[in-house]
């Protein structure tokens, strides 16, 4: 980053409260300075236009820096491991651009009393939205500990906390003992002042998320929010109910690739490194 500008926030999430720092704290973007990375030929591409659907944003990563109109670092270790006792620091030199991708790496390596790092960005108070179709074409990376998600929280999280803020986990997938087949949807809310979630799951007959790409979607309105992987609809949930009132409100975006934490469990001598999360597009498609 060009200039270190800090801000310190206490977001609660999934397994408790986090502490963050936005924007820098850990030195510049080397950006093309990272080494080439493997990136898959195959897989499945969504359609560029959706019926009765305008695309009102997308970001493709064809620059070679992350879009500061769009998105901005969540840097540090958080409190308690991001609230998920996870192992990684997270830095903005582990993201970088190739080919038109944007790659999230994963790293073994000793910076700020951790062994492991990575990279969070976000896209809070830039870029926000209110239902539509949202397609997020990646490959993930793979091996135990690894715990790729793309994610939204509700725009008014710093007001109003978390799960009262509503959490949407367009994907997730947690690497290790055969898991990297699997991809998870998930919501989190408050119910009555007490955290509530619901959750789904599709698991892939043959291959894994780490093979090749995949398109990572929801379609979210008023009434309800659908996931799908490759277009194929595996989840759903009625947010009807008023105590699901967190959904009809703007979210914003996260992605980052964990390492460890309460879900995963921590990496093993079966775990290589580096480990790559390669995110081809990100887009919005709103009704007309």
């Amino acid at each position: 980053m060009k200039k270190t500008i800090q801000f310190f926030c206490i977001l609660m999430l999934t397994a408790g409260f986090i502490s963050c720092s936005s924007d820098g704290g850990d030195g510049p973007n080397p950006g093309n300075g990272v080494a080439k990375v493997p990136i898959p030929s195959t897989g499945y591409t969504s359609p560029n236009s959706y019926t009765g659907m305008t695309l009102v944003w997308e970001d493709d990563f064809n620059g070679s820096s992350l879009d500061a109109a769009n998105w901005s670092h969540e840097t540090g270790t958080g409190q308690n491991g991001w609230g998920n006792n996870e192992l990684q620091y997270y830095r903005s030199q582990n993201t970088s651009f190739q080919d038109g991708h944007l790659i999230i790496t994963a790293k073994e390596e000793d910076f700020g009393s951790r062994k492991y790092t990575s990279s969070r960005i976000v896209s809070m108070n830039k870029k926000q939205f209110r239902y539509g179709r949202i397609d997020v074409r990646a490959v993930m990376p793979r091996g135990q500990g690894l715990w790729p998600a793309v994610w939204m929280l509700g725009s008014n999280f710093q007001t109003e906390g978390w799960p009262a803020c509503g959490e949407i986990d367009i994907m997730e997938m947690v690497g290790g003992q055969g898991r990297e087949n699997t991809v998870h949807g998930t919501v989190h809310w408050s119910n009555n002042g007490s955290h509530a979630e619901f959750g789904g799951k599709k698991t892939k007959s043959n291959g894994t998320l780490a093979d090749e790409f995949h398109v990572y979607s929801i379609e979210w309105d008023a009434t309800s929010i659908k996931w799908f992987l490759d277009n194929q609809q595996y989840h759903v949930i009625d947010t009807t109910p008023a105590e699901l009132d967190e959904f009809r409100r703007s979210f914003f975006f996260i992605m980052n690739v964990a390492v460890g934490g309460n879900w995963p469990g921590s990496p093993n001598a079966t775990t290589t490194f580096p480990q790559h999360m390669i995110v081809d597009y990100v887009r919005v498609f709103q009704k007309q």
